[in-house]
């Protein structure tokens, strides 16, 4: 499958990544694994040892250097061979893998699967109101997921299934039956917005406005960055209120190729309301994982299942009005790849 190369994709929560600890992760059907240096940095090599192609990820970390599990070899930062325990320790010319460019960025792990001589962290999209929010307002979560990436951000950038796959929690009615506006705001991004007046509120918001039942002004909105980095705001106030005056939540959803059917799914969520109340931040962070792993994440995967290896426009999806953000977003990311391979 082709995958846009040149551009960072997430990898990992900073988080899961400490100490002694290693992580292998596949990424763009390319086996990875994850250490940090004795300083402290993170450091991204391939996880294959090029001797009799042991996981190192399985291995453990010598000096800031991981050994491999099987024979002893030891690869440093940039994937060289630094320690051989056999005969006189003399290290094959081979002995190497691949590194990767890294970086850590709003709480999170990135790296670059291109040329990495244009790997520039400061293209990452400015997520900083990620790691700005109090620790009492934010939750992040991981969700592995056996669809391809774009079903998941198709999922995404057409709300409009909330009111049906979640009517307990997010839905209401007000986004199926409101009409998206699609945009481009610089950047290649692509945005998605739906406003909705004198509706009823989602549960999840109803019940911390004044009235829960009372009529309410509605906004999302989803600001989509190539690959598959997605921007989501959301919120409520009582109607015929300015929006500023409304309860609040912006929320990340980023999507990274393990495979062609898998995903790496990476959520998070902070809010701009009872942002000091830690018991409801750890109830919500149950309820927005709940809601993901027994709702959306079901619901992606077993159309990966019906689809099985077919092209998603081979199918001959029928289209229908909330399509135009997702559809928009998919033809914006094949025109990258394209011009990517063709230059």
């Amino acid at each position: 499958m082709a995958y846009l190369r040149n551009t960072w994709y997430i990898a990992a929560w900073g988080k899961d990544v400490t100490g002694d600890e290693i992580l292998g992760r596949t990424i763009l059907e390319e086996p990875i694994v994850f250490f940090r240096r004795l300083d402290g940095e993170i450091v991204a090599i391939g996880d294959r040892c090029p001797h009799r192609y042991a996981p190192l990820h399985k291995g453990r970390l010598v000096d800031g250097s991981v050994q491999c599990p099987y024979h002893g070899l030891r690869f440093n930062e940039h994937g060289k061979c630094v320690h051989n325990p056999h005969g006189d320790g003399a290290i094959p010319k081979a002995a190497q893998v691949k590194s990767y460019p890294v970086c850590e960025r709003h709480l999170a792990i990135w790296i670059w699967m291109g040329d990495a001589e244009r790997a520039d962290p400061d293209l990452i999209p400015d997520y900083s109101f990620l790691s700005n929010a109090k620790p009492t307002a934010r939750n992040i979560g991981y969700m592995p997921t056996r669809a391809n990436y774009e079903l998941l951000s198709d999922n995404i950038m057409d709300l409009s299934h909330v009111d049906f796959l979640h009517p307990q929690t997010l839905g209401g009615g007000a986004i199926s039956r409101s009409k998206a506006g699609v945009s481009e705001v610089g950047d290649g991004r692509i945005r998605i917005l739906w406003e909705a007046k004198n509706e009823v509120a989602p549960p999840a918001f109803a019940m911390h406005l004044p009235d829960p039942e009372a009529p309410a002004d509605l906004w999302t909105d989803v600001i989509w960055s190539a690959p598959a980095l997605m921007h989501l705001s959301t919120g409520v106030v009582p109607a015929g209120q300015p929006f500023e005056q409304g309860l609040g939540s912006s929320n990340l959803h980023m999507m990274t190729p393990e495979t062609e059917t898998s995903t790496h799914y990476f959520f998070a969520n902070t809010r701009d309301f009872l942002t000091d109340d830690g018991e409801f931040n750890t109830m919500l962070d149950k309820v927005i994982s709940g809601v993901f792993a027994t709702e959306d994440k079901p619901m992606v995967e077993d159309q990966q299942k019906l689809m099985g290896e077919a092209d998603f426009w081979s199918l001959k999806p029928v289209l229908l009005a909330g399509d135009a953000g997702a559809v928009r977003v998919r033809r914006a990311l094949q025109a990258l790849i394209q011009t990517e391979q063709v230059g």
